[in-house]
């Protein structure tokens, strides 16, 4: 500990790998402070492709999963209305109509044989084979993130996953981290009550986090975000729970996801979405955009638009669960991104991350490839094992436009989604940030076991941390909530306390009851 802060007297100006000064490690370069991110943000683009190709083969997130297939099958609707009012996605708009899926759980911040019941956020992807391609959902068990910016996704794993140099997973860098990021105070609140450690995959949530786009036949847009809720119910795990669970299975959540499917106990999720008409909405106190924070039921109601059932274990783990390849940016004919920067960030990364991780073809593997058929003119490549290259493609024309029957553009099946985006170049924050409010809520309409739990949590977590990081989240927790910042403040003295106590005692109990020995 003391050596780390002897080094802060060094120069420390932060800069990117070609030597330049890095002058706003917090923001993304949009238009406006709100809009969508341009191509050129070098910084973002060096940092992520280099965080990318951080680990091999592994994932450098979530490496430990498990997976199953099944199918997803719409109920055409969204309450009383069809739901192509909404949306022209044809994995929705017919109703019955059922789409094969493979759906991979994961943990998020630890290795590949790590225990299941360590306290983490959970992955939650579905890749659903539609007949336009492939749509993937990519998500998390909790329904928010911990950042709002994707420059800042390196940082925050790097401060969940080990020392550099001793290799330990420390909680005083993840809240070293934590104290100086108030946007994380919401999903800290969430990841440290019980909700942090679910009780297997089957009993846990899923959500797509951030803030999707429906267009219809018209070209029109509204804001959606999705939810799966599992029909089994929910269930979540203390962690003194955990502990005893951990001390006799540490893989408990795959054999449980899979021993059901074997049983025919088949686990299934119903997907609701809450839809809200496109724009800034300045009537709220938050950005709709914004990851960390929800949408209330209230406020956008749920609405129920189909059922998932897992019916299918993987032939062989390798082959499909580890291999498996998600990116947010897969998306169909009817869906369409928002200008949640995260979004936008991830669908550059995860991606990139695949190509790097499993290979330039790495949609040619069965479990990524699409049901329908493939013809594109990208060529070559490691791994290209290609067979069948297009009933009508002439194998010499791999390029287009061609007038020598090479392959031709496909005809738009609706009006194109065109949203107005006018503004300067910036690297700043959204407006509306609100980074405590909705901590604060979420403290509040915990119940009290939750509360007690989630205090006992962080207050444990954060004896480890040096009295300069203990204040300051103490005072991001009291401007959350003010209860919530007092009990962590009077749990983290008493823990001190005893912690200086207890260690005054073995001093005293080590000159006492040490065993008097013979010199020899």
């Amino acid at each position: 500990m003391n050596s780390k802060k002897r080094d802060n007297k060094k120069d420390t100006t932060l800069t990117n790998q070609q030597g330049h000064p890095v002058t706003d490690n917090q923001n993304v370069r949009t238009v406006g402070n709100r809009g969508p991110m341009t191509l050129e943000n070098y910084d973002f683009l060096e940092k992520i492709s280099h965080f990318d190709r951080e680990r091999i083969p592994e994932r450098v997130v979530h490496a430990r999963g498990a997976g199953a297939h099944g199918y997803f099958e719409s109920y055409g609707k969204v309450g009383d209305e069809p739901i192509s009012t909404y949306t022209r996605a044809k994995v929705f708009t017919e109703t019955g109509k059922q789409t094969p899926v493979f759906v991979r759980f994961s943990t998020v911040n630890h290795g590949r044989h790590s225990p299941e019941t360590l306290r983490d956020p959970r992955g939650f992807a579905v890749k659903f084979y539609t007949e336009d391609g492939n749509w993937d959902l990519v998500g998390n068990n909790l329904k928010i993130f911990f950042i709002r910016d994707p420059l800042k996704f390196p940082d925050l794993v790097h401060a969940f996953q080990p020392d550099p140099v001793t290799n330990l997973q420390e909680k005083e860098r993840i809240f070293d981290f934590i104290s100086c990021s108030p946007e994380a105070m919401h999903m800290i609140t969430f990841l440290f009550s019980p909700w942090g450690i679910p009780a297997n995959y089957r009993h846990m949530q899923g959500s797509g986090v951030h803030t999707y786009k429906w267009v219809n036949e018209e070209g029109k847009a509204v804001l959606v975000k999705y939810h799966w809720e599992p029909v089994q119910g929910i269930k979540n795990l203390t962690q003194k729970e955990a502990d005893e669970i951990q001390s006799k299975n540490f893989n408990h959540a795959t054999q449980d996801l899979y021993e059901a499917i074997e049983e025919k106990r088949y686990p299934e999720w119903e997907l609701y979405v809450q839809i809200m008409e496109d724009g800034e909405h300045p009537e709220l106190d938050f950005d709709p955009l914004d990851p960390t924070k929800l949408w209330y039921k209230e406020d956008f109601p749920w609405h129920k638009v189909g059922k998932m059932v897992l019916n299918g274990n993987p032939k062989n783990y390798f082959a499909e669960v580890e291999q498996a390849s998600f990116g947010t940016g897969v998306l169909v004919d009817g869906l369409d991104f928002s200008d949640d920067k995260l979004l936008q960030g991830r669908t550059y990364s995860y991606s990139d991350t695949q190509r790097y991780r499993v290979g330039a073809n790495y949609l040619q593997l069965p479990i990524n490839r699409p049901k329908k058929g493939v013809a594109t003119n990208q060529d070559g490549g490691q791994m290209d094992f290609r067979e069948d290259y297009g009933d009508q493609q002439n194998p010499h024309i791999n390029y287009e436009p061609s007038t020598i029957n090479g392959m031709k553009e496909a005809k738009n099946p609706g009006k194109e989604h065109q949203p107005n985006v006018e503004g300067n170049l910036k690297r700043e924050s959204i407006p509306r940030q609100n980074n405590f409010g909705q901590a604060g809520e979420t403290y509040r309409r915990l119940n009290d076991r939750e509360r007690d739990e989630l205090i006992s949590n962080l207050v444990g977590a954060m004896l480890e941390c040096q009295k300069e990081i203990q204040d300051k989240m103490i005072e991001m927790f009291t401007k959350c909530d003010e209860d919530y910042g007092k009990r962590v403040a009077e749990g983290v003295k008493q823990g001190m306390k005893k912690m200086k106590d207890k260690q005054e005692e073995a001093v005293r109990e080590a000159d006492s009851e040490g065993h008097p020995s013979d010199p020899y």
